[in-house]
């Protein structure tokens, strides 16, 4: 297995690579103003739905299978972008609407708290799906039932899987935010073959690199922050060279 790591704003990295994406994890940041090491998580409004879909249509371009995490904040203009997406590629991609749910969401005094994330799934034309890698004991396995199919059930759209707060034995305190890797590695083994590549463009705390290396696939990954890259490097143990005036840390695993 390879594992790569690229100190470098995925806009500029993707476009070179050429070599084939079988799934695109990509969990940007929200736009709420964060306190990361050095990127600026303030954007316009403008300027931030203008990102959205910059990266959109570069994930769709070039991966077969794209799982976008964001704020349900950005909901509708998440939506038309997809929209003019699926308009441009015509039946070429698929789009399926997911939901990360979680009991425990911030509290609000004066409004419905927010429980919940989206989670949109787009696929090319043909993209495979493993169904079978996420199987899940069902209902009537646990209870006895002889109607249960023995392979357990396959799990629907909706992600219940908690938020990675404070006290969780997953947080990595050097980051301001998190996914569950429970998540991360239900989506990726519903989408990609043994020994594929999996991408992500906001490495973040290196969530989907420690999954990948569970499962056996391939991890490719982007990271704007230097200080993010480094955490990572050393928690998993991927050596630094330098390519191109680019900071890039790898390692493989026979």
């Amino acid at each position: 297995m390879k594992y790569q790591l690229l100190n470098m704003d995925c806009l500029v990295w993707l476009p070179g690579v050429e070599t084939e994406i079988d799934t695109l994890f990509a969990d940007p940041p929200d736009n709420l103003n964060l306190a990361y090491d050095s990127y600026k998580d303030k954007l316009s409004r403008d300027q931030y739905v203008g990102k959205l879909q910059e990266w959109l249509c570069m994930f769709v371009a070039k991966a077969r299978t794209v799982w976008f995490s964001y704020n349900a904040k950005w909901t509708f203009e998440v939506g038309r972008i997809v929209c003019a997406l699926q308009d441009g590629y015509g039946k070429g991609i698929e789009c399926k609407p997911c939901v990360q749910t979680f009991t425990f969401g911030q509290h609000c005094h004066f409004d419905l708290g927010n429980n919940h994330r989206p989670l949109l799934r787009i696929q090319k034309a043909g993209a495979p799906l493993y169904p079978d890698a996420i199987r899940v004991p069902s209902w009537r396995q646990e209870n006895g039932d002889k109607r249960a199919d023995p392979r357990g059930r396959v799990p629907g759209d909706v992600f219940d899987f908690t938020r990675v707060t404070g006290n969780s034995k997953q947080r990595r305190p050097w980051h301001p935010t998190q996914l569950n890797e429970g998540l991360v590695e239900r989506c990726v083994k519903f989408t990609t073959p043994p020994g594929g590549l999996v991408v992500d463009p906001f490495a973040g705390t290196g969530t989907t690199l420690r999954v990948c290396k569970r499962l056996g696939f391939n991890c490719f990954m982007a990271e704007i922050d230097k200080a993010y890259c480094e955490h990572i490097a050393k928690e998993n143990e991927l050596t630094r060279t330098d390519y191109c005036h680019r900071a890039v840390w790898e390692a493989e695993v026979v």
